[in-house]
């Protein structure tokens, strides 16, 4: 049974601390990809963005997750302009569905480096591996799995898929299923799957990687309006993440740059004690409403 986490220090109104940069509750790491690929041995990399940062306003388990990665790198243009707004610029957007495929390519030669695709709908994860090894000239996708529909919250299925992942000796996770979902089971099962040594939560990633989703043009990404091209791509499931949800991210940014905003979680010594343990995260994991990106 894993320890009780210790308690967090408060966070710094400051926006750096060495080579981070703090937006909202989040520290980055101000990477470049080329850093990263060269860093990366082992180890839990998220992809903050701005639907993260307010999912991590409110969700303690999230952010106690968010806290516990090795990496977090930035996965947004407007965390780009929000970083520069701020005085600490960000010196590269490394997205997961750009990471992915650099990643693959970096290691295409290396066997020690085996994935393992956990996510997308029916079919779409095995069409993505046979892309990505028919790509890198390799078998280094070396098995994938598209989970049922709210498969987070069925302890048998997640337990075959730990089954699977370690019969197929892939030393890679790359699970693309939604946040917080993915997330969350990266940090419920992760101790369970011995081969694997890097877990990648990727998103979309495993859908434009086969092909099944159009990724925005280069030019639309880099203006920071991505979010524009993918809710018309899907509007019925995107508009309100988009344009509701999301939308305070602008009054939180402005309050840190006010010096006036505090973290929900860690800004009051009292609030530290709610922080769930990380037994509780693993049974907390799957009571969100299944997501998928």
């Amino acid at each position: 049974m894993a320890e009780k986490f210790p308690r967090l220090p408060l966070l710094k109104k400051k926006s750096t601390t060495g080579d981070k940069v703090s937006i909202l509750n989040v520290l980055i790491d101000n990477l470049t990809m080329q850093e990263l690929l060269e860093q990366l041995e082992s180890g839990v990399v998220l992809t903050p963005n701005v639907d993260h940062l307010m999912k991590l306003q409110h969700d303690r388990e999230f952010f106690k997750i968010y806290q516990l990665a090795d990496y977090r790198v930035c996965d947004s243009q407007v965390l780009m302009y929000a970083a520069r707004i701020l005085g600490t610029p960000l010196r590269e957007k490394i997205s997961g569905s750009d990471f992915f495929p650099a990643f693959c390519n970096f290691h295409k030669t290396n066997n020690d480096i085996s994935i393992f695709l956990l996510g997308a709908a029916p079919g779409v994860a095995d069409q993505a591996r046979l892309r990505i090894n028919r790509r890198t000239g390799r078998e280094i996708v070396v098995d994938s799995y598209s989970p049922s529909y709210g498969f987070e919250r069925n302890e048998e299925e997640c337990l075959e898929i730990v089954d699977m992942i370690n019969r197929s000796g892939a030393t890679v996770l790359a699970i693309g299923v939604g946040a917080p979902k993915q997330e969350k089971w990266i940090f419920k099962y992760k101790d369970q799957l011995t081969n694997v040594k890097i877990f990648l939560a990727i998103g979309a990633t495993i859908d434009f990687e086969a092909g099944t989703v159009q990724r925005a043009p280069r030019w639309v990404s880099n203006l920071g309006i991505e979010w524009l091209f993918r809710i018309t791509q899907d509007p019925k499931r995107l508009w309100k993440r988009y344009l509701l949800e999301d939308l305070p991210f602008l009054w939180l940014l402005f309050k840190q740059m006010r010096g006036r905003y505090t973290s929900p979680f860690v800004a009051l010594p009292e609030k530290l004690a709610e922080l769930p343990t990380l037994p509780e995260i693993s049974k907390l994991a799957g009571r969100h409403s299944p997501t998928r990106v």
